[in-house]
């Protein structure tokens, strides 16, 4: 059955086929979403790369696409901060310093707090067994994405809060 409306994004305006690929028919998914607010066309130049690309995509049960903006994004941010790399773990994709600590850890034990600046930051270099060019990488990467830092900060405490009270119920279920 063909659908009688067009769905127009800004890239192009494309005829639906079915009434179920119509956003506006009753019959639409709900999970039908597209996103094309940048269009670009990439070529490469081997043919292995967009293979590692599709394959590394399919790993991680994301689009080629997608993919592609968090590498490129990734690799730009690593030109402008070159002490900074980005590892996977359970908040996901993180800013961490090359051979040392998350950025976010670091800034935690730096900025803030009565103490001196200065004592902080040697304080840190001792605390992670930094240099005080790692330290200076962190604290610039902060500058750069101040709101990214803070929220893995509030969400470590969060659930450090949480894994906290989840202890203290266990210890009153121990004691009965």
């Amino acid at each position: 059955m063909l659908c009688n409306c067009s769905y127009t994004n800004r890239a192009r305006k494309t005829d639906l086929t079915s009434a179920t690929d119509c956003p506006d028919s009753a019959y639409a998914r709900d999970d039908y979403t597209v996103v094309m607010a940048n269009p670009v066309s990439i070529r490469f130049r081997r043919a292995e790369v967009l293979d590692q690309l599709k394959a590394e995509a399919g790993a991680r049960h994301v689009s080629s696409s997608a993919l592609a903006e968090e590498l490129i994004e990734e690799g730009l941010r690593s030109r402008r901060h070159p002490l900074v790399i980005f590892r996977d773990g359970p908040t996901g994709r993180r800013a961490a310093l090359v051979g040392g600590p998350d950025v976010w850890e670091v800034i935690g034990g730096v900025v803030g707090g009565d103490v001196p600046t200065d004592v902080r930051i040697e304080r840190a270099i001792e605390m992670f067994g930094l240099s005080a060019q790692q330290v200076n990488a962190a604290l610039d990467y902060f500058a750069s994405f101040t709101a990214e830092i803070d929220d893995e900060i509030a969400a470590n405490l969060k659930a450090a809060d949480e894994a906290e009270a989840a202890w203290r119920r266990r210890q009153d279920v121990l004691a009965g």
